[in-house]
This record gives C-alpha cells, sequence and structure tokens, in this order.
C-alpha cells in the first residue's frame, strides 16, 4: 500500500502538487490564505473552518458500481451460497450472478434492496471489519487496483493541505457509515467520528453473553440529496466554509455552504478523463452531473476538470 505515503504533509513550496497550475487551484490557495489570515477581512478562527466532502466519485473511484455496491454483491454470493432463499427478487437474482445492469434496473429501491440483505445480520464490528478487509485486499475489475487505492491524490493532497491550514475535515456521504467509518482513517486521515453518511437499523443487543450493536437493515436515514445538509447539522453542528462533490446528490450540501454569511468555496470534480479514469456526467447510473454544470458558474463553484487540473490521478503510481 502507499496510502500512507500519499497522505504525508505537501512541501511549503507547493501545498497541492499534483494540481496543475490553473485557475481552479490558485482559486483554492486564495481562498485557504484568505480565511486564515488574521489581517484579512474574510479571516475565520479554526474553529469555524469546517470542510465536507462527498465519498463516491470525490474522494475514491464511483464506476461501474458505487465500492459499497461491488462489496454488497461479493457478500451476497456468500450468502446465497449458504442460503439460496435469499434470493427472493429479480434485483436479488441478478447481484448473485454478478449481472450489475440487472441490479442497476432496480434503480434505488434495488440497490438498497441488495444492501438491506447482504448488509444484516451481524455485528457493527463484524461488518466494519469485512469491509476493512475487503477494501485492502479485493481488486477493482477494471483498473486491478486493490479498491483502496483508488483514492484521488489530488483531493488527498486538499485534505491535508486543509488540515494544516486548521480546517477539520468531514467525509459527508450518501454511502453507508459503518462502511466508510471502516476505512476514512487509514484511506484519507479522516477518522471515524468525522464521517457522515447514509444509516441503516442499528440495536444495541445482547448476544453470547456480550453486548454488541447489531445491523438489522432498512433504512433509518439517508444522507444524500436534501439529507446531506440535515446530515451535517446531526453530527457536526456548523454550517461548512469548504465543500467538495461530484454529483447532484451534493447540490444541496454545495448551496448550504455557498448561501450562509461569510466566505464559502464550492468545488465539483467534473470526470472528464476517460483514459486515466472515467468520463461521464450528465447521463449515467451514478454520478450524474447535470444540475451542478448548468448552475456552477452562475452560484461562483469551481469546476474541477480532472483531465486538465489534475497531473495525476491515483494515490498509488500506476
Amino acid at each position: 500500500m502507499a496510502v500512507f505515503a500519499a497522505l504525508a504533509s505537501p512541501t511549503l513550496a507547493d501545498p497541492l502538487p499534483s494540481w496543475n497550475d490553473g485557475a481552479t487551484k490558485t482559486a483554492i490557495i486564495d481562498f485557504v490564505e484568505n480565511v486564515t489570515d488574521p489581517a484579512s477581512d474574510k479571516f475565520l478562527p479554526e474553529e469555524d473552518r469546517i470542510a465536507t466532502f462527498d465519498n463516491d466519485g470525490t474522494l475514491w473511484a464511483e464506476q461501474p458500481l458505487y465500492f459499497q455496491g461491488l462489496f454488497a454483491l461479493d457478500v451476497l454470493k456468500k450468502k446465497a451460497a449458504a442460503d439460496p432463499s435469499i434470493l427472493s427478487s429479480d434485483v436479488l437474482k441478478a447481484a448473485s450472478s454478478g449481472d450489475l445492469k440487472g441490479v442497476m434496473a432496480g434503480g434505488t429501491a434495488g440497490l438498497l434492496e441488495l444492501l438491506n440483505v447482504s448488509h444484516s445480520g451481524m455485528t457493527v464490528d463484524q461488518f466494519q471489519s469485512d469491509a476493512h478487509e475487503w477494501l485492502t485486499t479485493t481488486t477493482h475489475p477494471t483498473s486491478g487496483m486493490h479498491y483502496v487505492d483508488m483514492t484521488y491524490q489530488p483531493m488527498l493532497e486538499l485534505l491535508s493541505y486543509l488540515r494544516d491550514e486548521g480546517f477539520s475535515t468531514y467525509i459527508v456521504s450518501g454511502g453507508g457509515i459503518d462502511f466508510i467509518r471502516a476505512i476514512s482513517d487509514k484511506a484519507y486521515g479522516i477518522p471515524p467520528q468525522q464521517v457522515v453518511g447514509t444509516e441503516g437499523t442499528t440495536k444495541y443487543e445482547e448476544v453470547d453473553g456480550k453486548m454488541v450493536l447489531m445491523k438489522h437493515g432498512g433504512l433509518t436515514f439517508y444522507d444524500d440529496k436534501e439529507g446531506k445538509p440535515v446530515g451535517i447539522a446531526r453530527h457536526i453542528g456548523k454550517r461548512p466554509i469548504f465543500v467538495g462533490g461530484n454529483s447532484d446528490g451534493d447540490f444541496a450540501m454545495l448551496e448550504y455552504a455557498t448561501s450562509g454569511d461569510g466566505p464559502a468555496f464550492g468545488l465539483i470534480v467534473h470526470h472528464t478523463d476517460a483514459d486515466r479514469e472515467f468520463a461521464y456526467d450528465r447521463e449515467g447510473h451514478i454520478g450524474v452531473l447535470d444540475r451542478g454544470l448548468d448552475e456552477a458558474a452562475a452560484r461562483g463553484w469551481h469546476l474541477v476538470d480532472m483531465k486538465n487540473d489534475w497531473a495525476r490521478i491515483w494515490s498509488v503510481n500506476k
């Protein structure tokens, strides 16, 4: 693994060495310098320097399916081998055979059904242990890289730069909170208590004489779209001043941050590099960026052109 090296603090000469010189990089540095300079009229104390980032498609890749969805497919196959009766729908049957198109045909409801069946009936600790092992040992179907290494080096540098300048960095994702917490510290240097995500039913129970937290499936909070500002209020309690996303699922979070009083920075990662990563925006089954493309300029949000703004994509050399 090269993740720890990737998280090393950037050099003083260039806090964002994997970012090509240009308007986006300059805007980031200018914003950070302004809010951290006591002589600036935009200065903010450290307790107000809150930065929130989406995960899938913003900090790591999300194609051909969210990593948590691919993990769920593997878990479901193992469960179905032991008990075929759990394959009670077309979506679950498609998932057990590795038919991604069949899974996505079920839409959000189908994906939630897959997560519900594959993620229930175990303790939170066991789930996170399984997720951590899968992310660090399983290879992606097209890149051949371990999933944990498919983080974006430029974004790791941005996280490190912000923390060096007194920001608190959080993940605010539509992905499952337990799944992301299993790897967030190793992958991004973000501790689990600074992860906000979608939540399923969890209960405190006695199992084999021990008190544990058990996952029971279902959905108790969906941290996507308009849910993201609600999740921020629930877990953080402050409006962020720096927000990074990549899709219309992040629109409300970007809007929430940049519609407040005082300085704020909105950043959208635009997937434009089919050679080194993937290229997609307005159409697709995940990561759709449509309204964000149309309104970014008027709202003062900064579009990151992956092909032109990033000298390097991955956190490991490939």
